[in-house]
């Protein structure tokens, strides 16, 4: 199949390794893992996004952490630079689950207003196709990739295959990630609802030994999360409303969550020209590699940092 150019391009939220627990904020003393995470916020029940823009009816094995709660999680215990935060409307965590302990586990939200998905191409994309040029994307970037001092990447499969669901306007997937010298493959977990303005992005941040438990969890959520009147897919207006440049094809491939400001340091050249290839897009999958990576046990606690 032939993939078109894509208006700056998106990948997934990804997590190679469980999150160590290390923390002295602003300089100040260390913290214990029970005092940091009772400052998280957690939330239950009926949750609002973003002054009305979303609801969500939160299933009773899911907490919601709010904006600053989730910027300290993504930030201050699992390692990830400020960056990784902006834009993040909050996190859902399983309600049994440290996100602090090894089997801690999260879905970040946000919204990426790129406009009104047209999903017409939804019932005519061949998925085995799209990831065999993926696969082969992965392959011939893998050199550049080396180059700019990342490892290699494969892309194993499908570990979810995409399903969309005509009429609610959500699609679902999850990738099965391999990085150069990790034993342990990267689950990418994918959760995509349409709305009037852009699309609510939940990705789930987890190990592939993980998947049985984020599928089994994860498969609530679809129906938990809600654009509200006036945000609808239903309520866009032809002609008056920003449509996007990219089908329902253009979100697996992930057209929607990088910011043009997000990667301007490592990746202004690239990112000048507003507009990707699919082995552009391929290129940036090693940078949310290090913005959404959880240090290894011990590398918070020796003053350990991503460059």
């Amino acid at each position: 199949m032939t993939i078109r150019p894509l208006p700056v391009l998106a990948v997934v939220i990804m997590s190679v390794a469980a999150p160590s627990f290390a923390q002295e904020p602003s300089g100040g003393s260390p913290v214990s893992a029970e005092e940091f995470e009772a400052g998280l916020g957690y939330q239950t029940g009926t949750i609002t996004l973003e002054d009305g823009l979303a609801t969500l009816h939160l299933p009773e094995t899911f907490r919601f952490i709010p904006p600053e709660g989730s910027r300290r999680l993504l930030t201050e215990a699992w390692g990830n630079p400020p960056q990784a935060a902006q834009g993040v409307l909050g996190m859902l965590v399983p309600r049994d689950t440290s996100p602090l302990s090894e089997d801690g586990w999260g879905v970040v939200i946000s919204f990426d207003e790129d406009g009104y998905v047209d999903d017409k191409d939804a019932a005519s994309i061949d998925y085995d196709d799209l990831l065999e040029d993926m696969q082969e994307g992965m392959k011939a970037e893998n050199e550049r990739r080396k180059k700019a001092g990342f490892g290699s990447m494969t892309l194993v499969g499908w570990a979810e295959p995409p399903h969309y669901d005509a009429a609610t306007h959500k699609l679902y997937w999850a990738k099965d990630l391999n990085f150069e010298g990790s034993d342990q493959h990267t689950l990418n977990y994918n959760i995509r609802i349409l709305g009037r303005r852009g699309v609510l992005v939940l990705n789930a941040v987890a190990s592939m030994g993980q998947l049985a438990t984020v599928r089994e969890q994860a498969a609530a959520l679809p129906a938990a999360v809600e654009f509200n009147e006036g945000h609808r897919y239903a309520d866009y207006l032809p002609g008056k409303d920003k449509a996007a440049a990219y089908g329902v094809a253009g979100l697996i491939l992930g057209a929607t969550a990088v910011k043009a400001g997000l990667f301007k340091a490592l990746w202004l050249g690239i990112l000048a020209f507003k507009k990707f290839l699919l082995v552009g897009l391929l290129a940036l999958i090693p940078v949310l590699k290090r913005l959404f990576v959880r240090k290894p046990a011990g590398a918070a606690a020796a003053g350990a940092s991503e460059p």
